[in-house]
């Protein structure tokens, strides 16, 4: 079952110039830095209210993140909700007709299981779903 909306993802091209703008607006304190290496992307994330902003760059070339700069530009590239059964929404959402980019979960950010939508099937949103680790 969905739970809330876990993140919201947005494309940048450059993490730390990035940091700085949203900083001026948001003014947060705290920000989360780290590099998903599978994914290969940095990532910087700061929470609003309960929402995190995740903000990601390519670490290469064949980056996922590259590749919808290049398509896309900068901007918001994906919006995440929280799940406590990842497997079991899944389930679902294939059974909804749903089309699924990955049909089993993958590691992501922040020490999550996370699986994205097409968005062919969810009105041109990309769309991720995501599980935390039991660790957390």
């Amino acid at each position: 079952m969905i739970k809330s909306i876990n993140h919201i993802g947005i494309a940048v091209a450059d993490l730390d110039a990035s940091i700085a703008v949203f900083k001026k607006i948001l003014d947060f304190k705290d920000i989360h830095r780290e590099t998903v290496l599978d994914r290969k992307v940095h990532v910087a994330s700061f929470k609003v209210g309960d929402v995190l902003i995740e903000l990601t760059a390519p670490t290469d070339d064949e980056s996922p993140i590259a590749k919808h700069l290049e398509k896309n530009g900068e901007g918001i590239q994906h919006i995440a909700f929280e799940t406590d059964d990842i497997n079991a929404e899944l389930v679902r959402l294939k059974a909804e007709d749903i089309r699924l980019i990955n049909e089993t979960p993958v590691p992501g950010a922040h020490d999550m299981q996370i699986a994205f939508m097409h968005p062919k099937s969810t009105n041109r949103v990309l769309m991720e779903v995501c599980q935390p680790n039991k660790n957390h």
